[in-house]
């Protein structure tokens, strides 16, 4: 596929089609490593639970952490 490079400010880039975007699961961001003549972009994937304390957080601020059911008590562990 042939791209044309494009003026952005003072820097140069492409643009990247949409379909191939999604054929590399390419979201947000990439890592670009220059490899001799080439450049390779791959997609940064989140970590599982990447965020989750920091939210976690805001949601006890908020006051937006309490139970949503309530809690299980005197359940048996099945004797």
């Amino acid at each position: 596929m042939n791209v044309r490079i494009v003026s952005i400010g003072n820097s140069k880039g492409i643009r990247i089609p949409k379909r191939v975007l999604d054929q590399c699961q390419i979201e947000d961001s990439v890592d670009l490593v220059v490899d001799g003549e080439s450049i390779v972009l791959r997609p940064v994937k989140k970590k599982v639970r990447e965020g989750w304390g920091e939210a976690s957080k805001r949601m006890n601020q908020a006051g937006d952490d309490e139970l949503l059911l309530p809690a299980l008590e005197g359940l048996s562990n099945g004797s």
